[in-house]
């Protein structure tokens, strides 16, 4: 178009639908917009091959390029609201983006209403013909390296009305100036930077106030972004991303005049005021398509000192590097950088550390038995660091075992029938885990099992050891196994096979005797290489009454032989090798030692130039040091204690690209980060060392065990078999967690580690910290023996003969804990042969009563009546005497301190009884009262000396010298608080949720036969039986409960228990029957 006319505010631009398929036309500033000034509101159209409103812009480069129409037809329009009156000097199109489609001619209208329209005309034709053309900017990258000194200075046309900047960057920083510019006619000063990830646009005015605009988000990901700032008149526009799928723009109104001097990505130092401001730090990323008032900026120049100034910059090179490719985050975890480092993100992995290198969980139910905990579901990762993930399991935490349970999808008895050698029954067993995890659980265990059974009526398991089996089962590595429970691999028969125990001798399984009555065939499979067992597969419940029922119980298995894998270094030239330790990018190495020495080498590995080695080098410091090309580093952590204590100590080091640490036990962390530069893969190609060095110098002396690396487990004991100078094993766990076992409890040295012997504690568990409690009913009574004269001491062939024996008699050492609300009450009472005696009551009004009666002397009574303890909570009660001097204390606030004379002490003790004593001849008037009923509620953990009466009466009443009258129910104190003694329910002393149940016969619900019929019928003989007894019964009870009512009316004591526990007592008016002679 040779020349324009003046146009008003509005035209409109129609299509003629004339399409040719040609070369794309350009203008020669192709990034700039078509209308710079315009909002997306100010665009309308008949129709848009995107769908939205699209900015008349010409050679975008994303999405559908400018505008087009979704249809080609000469009714196609584009109108502009130019907002004022402007002159338009040109109009240029371009194709559409991605093909080769173009307007070849247009007509122009103009309006200043936007209802009458005037046809524009130029050499009397209504037709715009399109015949202008442009070429690409060369693109020369730039790279700003420096954080506080790269800047890039480029001129500009000062003092024209408006502005009009444009380029492109990318970067991983969150912050950062991009473009700052001093305006003319006291404008202000332009800021443009990046912060947190979005653009800002400042305009800074000493008289008016600051406009601001912001735009984008998560600007900061290392991909190319465009931004362009234009300003005529009284408006400015921030441009992002002009991508037509997601529009990015803002508009604001403020008069700005274009600058002299443009400064993008930081200042130099020399400049002061307004010149260049820069509130954050300087650039890091690369530019490029710098555009300054509409013209293209050639950076080559500014290379050659011709065009503008600039600083730590590399030109025509975008350096920016990519830290997360390849992805050093471990385990699945995100990757995000900066210019300079790399973050992994470890959220949801079950791994944790700088890299995600380490597991959050522990790699067997031993190590979180070691730590304290009891049964329970846990998550274990058996590889630890390494690529298996974490697996749940549940940890059965007993005295004497450790059991780790995975159950599978199928845990219920299944019924089967109609299955034949041609039509087979298959089910496939999940374990909630890969095949590779289990298979790590079941090798770093001591013994794993499956309990198998077969129920069958009709229905063959195994047949003849010859022959083609009915049944089989698959295992971890996919083969078919045709043995059963109890019988080891190769041999094709059941337990009852083995034992010579089957229903017909002829076979080797009862079910293969094919009987009409039910039978089963049960037992465990124990040979650890083919569990876990995958599948089932049966093929002979098709016959006339022919039918079966299965049942495959949890993996289980026990024992870590990796955690308590040591070995015992006796010279200093000793040592034990093993494979090169490859761990180019991540190394951890964690063990347990403990010695005597000064100081020596735990473990080295040497490549031509970098090694690793930790020591111990110092009796209170450990050392770590790494040299990966670099220079070594090196890591100390000193102990405010001696670490050659002969006590266990923890160790553990890593390095991985952000950072190399060392822990030893629970002190602090020491960590020092990784350089980003030089070298950083670990190359080792020597053997490895543990407990010396290559030279054979500076030797450990003392013992290693659970030696990891990088997640795998090194069979030190394997390896000191064939060494000399080494041996396999280190005793000596208790000295160092013997803290472990609780309440009296006793650690015991085991080859693999220790366990707790809570013989002669009330309590049990693992670590002797469960209690043992009972409810008492009125009239129960728990007596227990002493074997002859007072004191003994006596060594029983019987294992647990320990409880039932004490030491010194002139020492009493009782604790035990209560729940009740009857009072008055006898909770525990000691007698002698010489009339010597103790009893612990409850007074009426509900006071504690400690009541001595020792060498003839008169009663010394000890009255604890702070509260009412018959208040249905529990109350912490332990009476120590040690020769004369006497504490009673109850719960934590409550305590009373008494001298008796130099004579007092029990001689000959006899029996020791909890709740109602029945040798009524003896006990004095205010016993006596008390022992009317007895003790109602529950107790625990009772204890006297080392006898645990208690215990002994509820795990020992065969081997024990204790009695039992009455009823006593086993359960947890803490279930009778606020509760009815009648409505407590019995504990299952059985913690695994996987328990087996006794399933010798299938349930009913799942195998239906004939029997059920005849079940039904002595069902009913049987109810029928019990109701006429159960009449007798209530007639003879009601009989009974009258004649004993007239008895406690007279001795004005509740009528039963259940009133005794459902009725506060009443304190108003009562007058204590106890002497008080020593009160707190």
């Amino acid at each position: 178009m040779d020349s324009v006319p003046q146009l008003t505010s509005v035209f409109t631009l129609l299509l003629s639908g004339l399409w040719h398929v040609g070369l794309t036309a350009t203008n020669y500033n192709c990034d700039d917009p078509l209308a710079s000034l315009l909002s997306p509101m100010a665009f309308s159209s008949s129709s848009d091959l995107t769908g939205t409103h699209s900015p008349a812009q010409l050679n975008r480069r994303v999405g559908t390029g400018g505008w087009s129409p979704a249809d080609s037809n000469a009714q196609q329009w584009l109108q502009m609201d130019l907002g004022n009156r402007v002159e338009i000097t040109a109009v240029a199109t371009q194709g559409r983006y991605g093909s080769s489609d173009w307007v070849t001619s247009y007509s122009l209208m103009f309006s200043d209403t936007g209802r009458n329209w005037k046809q524009y005309k130029q050499e009397d034709s209504i037709w715009g013909n399109v015949t202008f053309s442009c070429s690409e900017p060369q693109i020369v990258p730039i790279t700003f390296v420096n954080s506080s000194s790269s800047y890039l200075l480029l001129p500009g046309t000062p003092q024209i009305d408006g502005l009009s900047v444009s380029f492109q960057f990318r970067t991983w920083n969150r912050n950062g100036l991009l473009l700052s510019t001093e305006l003319s006619e006291g404008s202000g000063t332009l800021l443009l930077s990046l912060e947190g990830g979005t653009v800002r646009l400042v305009i800074q005015k000493t008289t008016e106030r600051t406009a601001e605009i912001l735009a984008g988000s998560n600007l900061n990901d290392g991909l190319w972004h465009s931004v362009g700032i234009n300003a005529r008149r009284d408006r400015i526009t921030l441009t992002l991303d002009n991508a037509a799928a997601s529009p990015a723009q803002d508009t604001t109104r403020v008069q700005i005049y274009s600058g002299n001097s443009y400064y993008f990505g930081g200042c130099p130092d020399n400049l002061t005021g307004s010149q260049c401001l820069n509130p954050i730090k300087a650039f890091q990323g690369c530019m490029r398509l710098i555009f300054i008032d509409n013209q293209p900026k050639d950076l080559i120049s500014v290379q050659q000192g011709s065009l503008g100034n600039f600083s730590d910059l590399h030109i025509d090179l975008c350096s920016i590097k990519d830290r997360c490719l390849p992805n050093y985050c471990e385990h699945g975890g995100g990757c995000s950088q900066s210019w300079t480092t790399f973050y992994c993100n470890c959220s949801d992995t079950g791994y944790t550390g700088a890299t995600c290198h380490n597991s959050l969980y522990e790699q067997s139910c031993e190590v979180y038995r070691h730590q304290g905990n009891t049964a329970g579901f846990f998550y274990i990762d058996s590889d630890g660091s390494g690529p298996l993930g974490p697996l749940q399991v549940y940890c059965n935490i007993t005295e004497d075992k450790i059991w780790t349970s995975v159950q599978h999808n199928n845990t219920e008895l299944t019924h089967v029938r109609g299955a034949s050698p041609e039509k087979p029954y298959a089910m496939a067993l999940d374990y909630g885990g890969s095949m590779e995890q289990l298979g790590a659980m079941i090798d770093g265990s001591e013994h794993c099992e499956q309990e198998v059974a077969y129920h069958c009526r009709r229905s063959r398991l195994l047949n003849t050891p010859d022959g083609t089996p009915f049944t089989w089962w698959i295992g971890r590595s996919n083969e078919r196994h045709p043995y059963w429970g109890g019988a080891p691999p190769g041999v094709q028969q059941c337990e009852c096979g083995l034992d010579e125990s089957c229903l017909d001798i002829q076979h080797f399984c009862n079910c293969d005797a094919d009987r009409d009555e039910w039978t089963n065939d049960t037992g465990f499979l124990s040979f650890k290489d083919h569990l876990p067992v995958t599948q089932i597969v049966i093929t002979d419940t098709n016959r006339s009454n022919s039918e079966a029922a299965w049942r495959i119980g949890p993996l289980r298995c026990y024992g870590d032989w990796h955690f308590w894998n040591a070995v015992s270094f006796y010279t200093e030239a000793s040592y034990l090798h093993f494979p090169t330790f490859h761990a180019e990018f991540s190394a951890d190495i964690s063990f347990f030692f403990k010695t005597t020495a000064l100081s020596g080498v735990f473990l080295e590995n040497l490549g031509i130039k970098d090694f690793i080695r930790l020591e111990i080098s110092s009796p209170s410091e450990i050392t770590f040091a790494i040299d990966v090309g670099n220079g070594p580093v090196e890591l100390i952590v000193h102990s405010p204690s001696l670490l050659n204590d002969n006590q266990w100590h923890y160790v553990r080091a890593e390095r991985n690209l952000k950072e190399t640490s060392l822990q030893v036990d629970n002190l602090p962390k020491m960590t020092k980060e990784t350089s980003e530069e030089g070298h950083f893969r670990l190359q080792l190609n020597s053997q490895l060392f543990v407990g010396g060095t290559s030279s054979r110098q500076k030797g450990f002396l003392g013992c290693i065990r659970s030696l990891h690396l990088n997640g795998q487990k090194l069979d030190l004991e394997e390896r000191a078999k064939v060494t000399s100078g080494v041996r396999p094993g280190c005793p000596g766990h208790c000295s160092t967690y013997g803290s472990i076992c609780h309440n009296g409890g006793k650690c015991v040295e085991k080859y693999s580690g220790y366990s707790c012997d809570c013989t002669n504690s009330p309590y049990e568990g693992p670590f002797c910290r469960k209690e043992v409690s009972a409810v008492f009913e009125a009239g129960t009574s728990v007596t227990y023996m002493f074997q002859g004269p007072y004191p003994v001491t006596k060594n029983t062939s019987l294992s647990s003969s320990a409880i039932y024996a004490d030491a010194a008699p002139s020492k009493e050492n009782i604790a035990f804990s209560f729940v009740t609300a009857q009072a008055p009450s006898l909770l525990l009472y000691i007698n002698s042969s010489s009339q010597d005696s103790l009893a612990v009551l409850l007074c009426r009004n509900g006071s504690l009563q400690v009541r001595y009666q020792l060498s003839k002397e008169e009663t010394q009574v000890f009255n604890m009546d702070a509260e009412n303890f018959a208040n249905r909570r529990m109350h912490h009660l332990k009476i120590n005497r040690e020769g004369r001097e006497l504490t009673i204390q109850v719960d934590q606030h409550l305590r009373l301190t008494y001298n008796f004379s130099p004579e007092a002490e029990f001689r000959a003790i006899r029996s020791l009884t909890l709740g109602k004593v029945t040798e009524h001849h003896g006990l004095d008037s205010e016993v006596a009262k008390a022992n009317t009923v007895g003790f109602v509620g529950c107790l625990s953990s009772v204890q006297y000396n080392q006898v645990a009466p208690l215990k002994a009466a509820l795990r020992h009443a065969t081997i024990a010298p204790v009695t039992v009258q009455g009823t006593l129910t086993e359960s947890s104190c803490g279930s009778v608080v606020d509760a009815d003694v009648n409505a407590v329910t019995t504990v299952d002393s059985s913690s695994d949720p996987f328990g087996k149940t006794d399933e010798r016969e299938p349930l009913t619900n799942a195998v239906r036969s004939d029997s059920a019929v005849i079940g039904g019928v002595i069902a009913v003989v049987i109810f029928i039986i019990f109701s006429i007894i159960g009449i007798m019964t209530r007639f003879l009870y009601q009989h009974k409960q009258s004649h004993r009512t007239n008895q406690m009316k007279e001795k004005e004591y509740p009528e039963n228990l259940d009133s005794s526990f459902r009725n506060d007592i009443d304190l108003q008016n009562t007058v204590s029957e106890c002497k008080r002679e020593y009160f707190i």
